[in-house]
């Protein structure tokens, strides 16, 4: 509850939080769960400070949505482990200082079971970037290599073998960090905020845009009570489980619905770079292209004017995907929520290694 009466005020203030997203949403609330008190003192206050920023380096190229599959793995060898793999779609690897990362410490057992929770420096030796350049033309995204990295033993969060359940609190706190706030993963405008600019250019005449706007706003406004849904059952001491991906998948459409819509609202002009609904919130600097921290450098090109509208309009197709893909939500949804029969498991014990010959 405090946390959510200090965002509240923070944002009617105009007050932003440092751009380190993964860092405080992802990282931090790992490291406290189940960190050593040594790991607290040394990653969370220059975490909050941002004086650190981390990434996530959980998705690979060949695990798919299956993220229990990863095959990078992480090999003992007295006080350190040996890291070799590679990781996909890791936002803002360039410019951060560390990493959350999930390795495979047990070939041996059932996939879930063998796998480890690590905090890696990207400045490690053996540790190279491949630079993945989208759409919109933003560096947001690496594959990251790595090559007989070498950390110390103290760098792994909990047991060896309890990375799973470190890694679904990871995805969980993900998947509702990426519901919050602005549309686009929790940064930039609100669908609030974007009701609110289509008021300052006057009445809506077309009876279809008026209609498709008065949806938004009731989508939004479920979306929030869902949000509030998932703080009651954190404060009765329960673990949102299901609420997490409902979040999600209701996040993802709504932000689509709004870039969508403010290309649509500029009617023809629409279709030019650059275009959008205009006013005083959509030049804010709140917005500009370096205060959207997917994990661009200041060198990015961008559009000078209102690029937050066509920036979004070409990255929404993402939201669906990142923080876990809109066929697995609605899969959690189907199974936890509407009882729904689980999908046929033919690896079912078998270990990891058996599942790979």
């Amino acid at each position: 509850m405090t946390q959510l009466i200090i965002a509240e005020e923070m944002s009617a203030a105009d007050v932003t939080m440092p751009h380190n997203a993964i860092g405080i949403g992802w990282a931090a609330p790992v490291i406290w769960l189940a960190g050593t008190e040594e790991q607290k003192q040394r990653y969370l206050p220059p975490i909050f400070s941002d004086a650190e920023r981390w990434c996530q380096l959980f998705s690979e190229p060949d695990s798919g949505s299956d993220l229990a599959s990863l095959s990078t793995r992480a090999i003992r060898d007295g006080d350190e482990y040996v890291i070799t793999g590679s990781k996909i779609w890791s936002s803002g690897a360039h410019s951060s200082k560390m990493g959350i990362l999930l390795a495979r410490t047990d070939p041996d057992v059932p996939k879930h079971k063998g796998i480890s929770y690590f905090l890696l420096p990207m400045d490690a030796e053996g540790v190279t970037l491949s630079p993945v350049v989208d759409m919109t033309t933003a560096h947001s995204f690496n594959q990251v290599f790595f090559d007989e990295v070498r950390i110390p033993v103290d760098m792994r969060i909990g047991e060896e073998g309890d990375g799973w359940r470190l890694a679904k609190a990871t995805l969980a706190n993900e998947r509702v960090g990426l519901s919050e706030g602005g549309v686009l993963w929790g940064s930039g405008p609100s669908a609030f905020d974007f009701l609110d600019l289509v008021r300052q250019q006057g009445p809506v005449t077309d009876p279809i845009l008026r209609s498709r706007l008065a949806r938004l706003h009731v989508n939004a406004t479920v979306l929030r009570l869902n949000q509030l849904r998932a703080l009651s059952a954190k404060l009765a001491g329960e673990t949102p489980g299901p609420e997490a991906s409902i979040q999600k998948i209701m996040a993802d459409e709504l932000g689509g619905e709004v870039m969508e819509l403010a290309k649509e609202v500029a009617g023809a002009h629409g279709m030019l770079e650059g275009s959008g609904v205009s006013g005083s919130i959509a030049s804010s600097k709140r917005w500009g292209p370096t205060e959207i921290n997917f994990g661009r450098d200041e060198e990015s090109q961008f559009p000078d004017v209102d690029p937050i509208w066509h920036y979004g309009y070409l990255f929404s197709p993402a939201l669906t995907l990142g923080g876990g893909t809109f066929a697995i939500q609605r899969n959690i949804v189907s199974e936890h929520v509407l009882g729904l029969p689980r999908e046929p498991n033919l690896e079912q014990g078998k270990t990891w290694a058996e599942t790979r010959s």
